[in-house]
C-alpha cells in the first residue's frame, strides 16, 4: 500500500494526534524469572508444583509418606506480529521531519498498545475453565454493575483466590455507573481491589480477529492489508474482568524497534522503521479461578 503523506505548507508545532490510552495490561506482565527457555525456540517452561494432603498419624507407625510433584510445563508462544514502514527522505524533510520523526511513537501508541490489550483480554477470556457469568448480561445501572462485581468477588472468595493482587478491568461506562451511587457499600467494594483499570470497549472483547496485513479480504469482506485487529464475529463485549495477577502468564520474549537511515538503506533513499513483538499470553493451569469474566448478552 502506497504512503499517503501531505506536505507541510507552514510549520505548525502541533500534531493532530489520535486519542489513545497507554497500555492497560502492562500491570499483568509476568516476571521473566518464573520461566525458563524450552527445548524449542518458540516455547518456554513454567514451574508446576503439586503435593498430597494430610494423612492420619499413627502412634505406632508414625507418618504416612506423601508425594510431591514438581515439573516444568511447556507453553508455546501465541503472539508474533510485526510491521515495516518506509518514508522517503524528501517526504520526511518536506513534512518538517514529522512523517518519520513521529512514526515510531505514534505506531506504538495507537496500534501496538491497543492490540496488546485487546489480545490479552480476548486470550484470557477464551481460556477454558476460567470463572465467568453463566449467561451474558447487559448491565443497565450502578446497582446491576455492583451486584455483578460482587458475584465475581464472591466466586473468587469461595475458590480461595487471595485478596491481594486482584485487578478490576472495567469499561468506563460501568465504572461511572457504580461510582455515581457513592454509597458506603459501593466504595467498599471498589476499595477491595489492588487497582481499577478503565478499559475502552474497543479493546474489551471476548474474541478478536488479527488481520494478517496481506493483500486479501477477510471472511467478512474486510481489507486485511490495514493490519490490526477487529472484534470477531463470535466475540462479545466484555463488561468487566477480575484478574488475580499471579494467575496470568504474560511474557514478551522479543520486542524490536529498528530504524534504518537512508544512508544504510540499500534499496531506496528512505527511512525504514521495523517493529516486531513476540511472546505469550496465557494462564496457569492451576490458577484459572483467578480470572473472572462478565460479558454482555
Amino acid at each position: 500500500m502506497a504512503n499517503s503523506i501531505t506536505l507541510a505548507k507552514n510549520y505548525i508545532s502541533l500534531l493532530d494526534e489520535v486519542y489513545k490510552k497507554a497500555s492497560l495490561t502492562s500491570v499483568l506482565d509476568s516476571d521473566a524469572s518464573t520461566a525458563r527457555q524450552g527445548a524449542n525456540a518458540n516455547e518456554i517452561m513454567v514451574p508446576k508444583l503439586s503435593m498430597d494432603g494430610l494423612a492420619d498419624y499413627s502412634r505406632n507407625d508414625g507418618y504416612i509418606k506423601g508425594d510431591v510433584t514438581f515439573n516444568w510445563e511447556t507453553v508455546k508462544f501465541n503472539y508474533d506480529r510485526g510491521r515495516l514502514f518506509e518514508v522517503d527522505s524528501m517526504d520526511d524533510e518536506e513534512t518538517v521531519q514529522l512523517a518519520f520523526g513521529r512514526l515510531a511513537s505514534e505506531f506504538v501508541r495507537t496500534k501496538v498498545v491497543p492490540e496488546d490489550d485487546a489480545f490479552t483480554f480476548a486470550t484470557l477470556a477464551g481460556i477454558s475453565g476460567i470463572s465467568k457469568v453463566a449467561t451474558g448480561a447487559t448491565l443497565s445501572d450502578g446497582a446491576g454493575v455492583m451486584a455483578a462485581i460482587k458475584a465475581g468477588v464472591d466466586t473468587m472468595d469461595e475458590d480461595e483466590v487471595p485478596d491481594e493482587n486482584r485487578y478490576l478491568f472495567i469499561t468506563p461506562t460501568n465504572l461511572s455507573a457504580i461510582r455515581a451511587m457513592d454509597t458506603t457499600k459501593s466504595r467498599e467494594l471498589l476499595d477491595g481491589f489492588t487497582q481499577i483499570v478503565k478499559v475502552p470497549q474497543s479493546r474489551f472483547y471476548t474474541a478478536i480477529d488479527l488481520y494478517d496485513g496481506a493483500d486479501h479480504t477477510s471472511s467478512e469482506g474486510a481489507d486485511e492489508t490495514i493490519g490490526g485487529y477487529v472484534k470477531a464475529s463470535t466475540g462479545k463485549d466484555i463488561n468487566f474482568m477480575i484478574i488475580h495477577k499471579p494467575a496470568v502468564l504474560k511474557y514478551w520474549k522479543h520486542t524490536a524497534s529498528n530504524i534504518i537511515t537512508p544512508e544504510a538503506n540499500q534499496r531506496s533513499d528512505g527511512y525504514i522503521q521495523k517493529y516486531r513483538k513476540y511472546g505469550l499470553v496465557d494462564a496457569y493451569e492451576n490458577k484459572l479461578a483467578g480470572i473472572y469474566l462478565h460479558y454482555k448478552a
